[in-house]
């Protein structure tokens, strides 16, 4: 039975994370032709290609679970240093999750704030689609993922942490100008929307369901931002689907209007993560299902 060489696994973790042979080579204090022998002898061990060799450099499938078992080998050991030498200088623990934008925008970094404040730890949020985050998991990018996907991925657990409702909404200036007569499909036509990405899916679905009206035809701005979004909003630039949770006060004191108060979406947010979780990564964790569920719907 073959062991597995985590000098070579180090290696290309290095070069998928800087996405280059010669700055993984760099960080290593390695010859660039060291470092791609390494990946050579890591193909070898498993009898396939681990690496993609495009631009940028990408993982094979095989890769992906190479890299997602070395970033739980790299949990575990953080987790037990500390025991073993508990006067040496640890170096940070980097701990990386993915999140969606609207729950970094309103309720995550509270979660959060407190193991940062106590322990040594250097942080990667990668921020993107509620959809698309699941996939950062997958890939073993991450420990954790907040996703809108209820069934867990193998060697995964998911906890429910509760509803985020959005509400369509604009300036009364840009009501006003724009839905005289209400929102409606002439209406939409010509009044400018906003989109996170051109895979916001929530937004194009939403109007095609209400609407009738495909993605495209009609205008979109796309700012890749909640807070932009709140900002734009109340700036009578464009209308747009909000957590309401963000815009609580913007609600209240008038300064955005719900177009649609009888029509919201529901969209119910998990948290997927490593089946084996010890340590700071289960604190983060426990932290994150807690705050989740208080604030949550």
């Amino acid at each position: 039975m073959k062991n597995i060489d985590y000098k070579l696994l180090h290696a290309f973790n290095m070069v998928i994370k800087y996405e280059s042979f010669d700055k993984a080579a760099e960080f290593l204090y390695l010859t660039q032709s060291a470092v791609s022998q390494r990946i050579k002898q890591l193909e070898q061990l498993v009898s396939q290609p681990v690496l993609i060799r495009s631009t940028p450099l990408r993982a094979t499938e095989i890769g992906k679970k190479l890299l997602n078992h070395y970033y739980q080998v790299q949990q575990l050991e953080a987790d037990l240093l500390p025991h073993i030498y508990p006067e040496d200088l640890i170096s940070p623990l980097t701990i990386s999750l993915a999140t969606n934008a609207d729950s970094l925008a309103t309720w995550l970094i509270p979660a959060l704030a407190k193991l940062i404040q106590t322990h040594n730890i250097e942080l990667n949020l990668e921020v993107t689609n509620e959809t698309n985050t699941i996939y950062k998991l997958k890939n073993g990018e991450v420990f954790g993922a907040i996703s809108t996907q209820a069934t867990a991925l193998p060697g995964c657990v998911v906890d429910k942490l509760g509803n985020m409702n959005y509400v369509l909404v604009a300036s009364p200036d840009f009501r006003d100008k724009h839905f005289k007569k209400g929102v409606n499909k002439d209406a939409l036509l010509k009044a400018p929307g906003l989109l996170f990405d051109s895979k916001d899916m929530m937004h194009i679905e939403f109007i095609k369901k209400e609407f009738g009206l495909l993605q495209g035809s009609y205008p979109c701005h796309i700012i890749h931002s909640s807070e932009a979004f709140v900002n734009f909003a109340k700036q009578g630039l464009a209308y747009c689907l909000i957590a309401e949770l963000q815009i609580k006060d913007e609600l209240k004191e008038g300064k955005l209007i719900n177009l649609l108060p009888k029509k919201q979406i529901n969209q119910t947010l998990y948290w997927h993560r490593w089946s084996l979780v010890k340590g700071v990564f289960k604190k983060f964790s426990d932290n994150i299902i807690e705050q989740g569920s208080n604030i949550l719907s």
